[in-house]
């Protein structure tokens, strides 16, 4: 079979990408790649499904740095396709990888959504409840299976700025959905309070929460967490019960 696409393949692979986009904030580059021959599309079979897309921004202002998803033997109405959709007539499952950089953790970390869950929480610090204002988080991945995070914070009620800093490994849940962070070392500083501490801890397992990641009728399971030099990356298995179309 040719490499080009024909006719069919192309307004597929459009209207998939046109759909996917409309669910992002941000999108630098997303190609949609469905592998197939004429005769096999009458019947509603899709040999492949290839998606792979770079710098897209998710809600809460969640970037990943690539996504790479592979979906073989896919069934779909055929009368679908004459409207420019792929509408499944059964789930599918895909293989997926999600590349995430210290860059992109970080902006989640200083956006305006996760600032607004860390300042509506009061946390006991010296024995006195306090509202917390994070002034900088630098989240950073020095390798050595570890992720890093160096915070400032602000008390908002003295106005004292407080540093809080640990290292941790990151471990998959059992469900496959989270990322939970074990072997908790603390940075020179003192630790000022268990429970700020916690709350970034509980912050950074939020930003990784695999759901964050979902789209519009696809789920994604982790299997496997690598992390190296400035980078996450996350092998995961996805449960597809649509392709978004335009």
């Amino acid at each position: 079979m040719p490499d080009n696409p024909g006719l069919g393949e192309q307004a597929l692979n459009k209207a998939a990408e046109i759909g996917l986009s409309s669910q992002l904030d941000e999108v630098e580059n997303l190609d949609v790649d469905i592998k197939t021959d004429p005769l096999k599309l009458v019947q509603g079979e899709v040999d492949q499904v290839k998606i792979a897309g770079e710098g897209l921004v998710m809600q809460k202002d969640l970037r990943m740095e690539e996504l790479e998803m592979q979906m073989t033997s896919v069934a779909i109405n055929p009368l679908s396709v004459a409207f420019g959709k792929i509408e499944l007539t059964k789930p599918t499952k895909a293989h997926a990888q999600v590349v995430l950089t210290e860059a992109d953790i970080n902006r989640a970390f200083n956006s305006e959504y996760v600032r607004s869950q860390l300042q509506s929480q009061k946390i006991h610090i010296n024995g006195q409840l306090r509202t917390i204002e994070p002034q900088n988080v630098d989240f950073q991945l020095p390798g050595n299976e570890k992720v890093a995070l160096n915070a400032s914070i602000k008390l908002v009620e003295t106005g004292e700025n407080q540093q809080v800093a640990f290292s941790a490994v990151p471990r998959i849940s059992s469900n496959g959905k989270s990322v939970t962070l074990e072997n908790v070392e603390y940075g020179e500083s003192e630790e000022i309070s268990p429970e700020l501490t916690k709350a970034l801890i509980d912050q950074t397992s939020e930003i990784l929460n695999l759901s964050n990641f979902d789209l519009d009728g696809m789920s994604l399971q982790v299997n496997q967490l690598k992390v190296e030099v400035g980078k996450l990356i996350l092998q995961a298995e996805a449960y597809v019960e649509k392709i978004p179309s335009a």
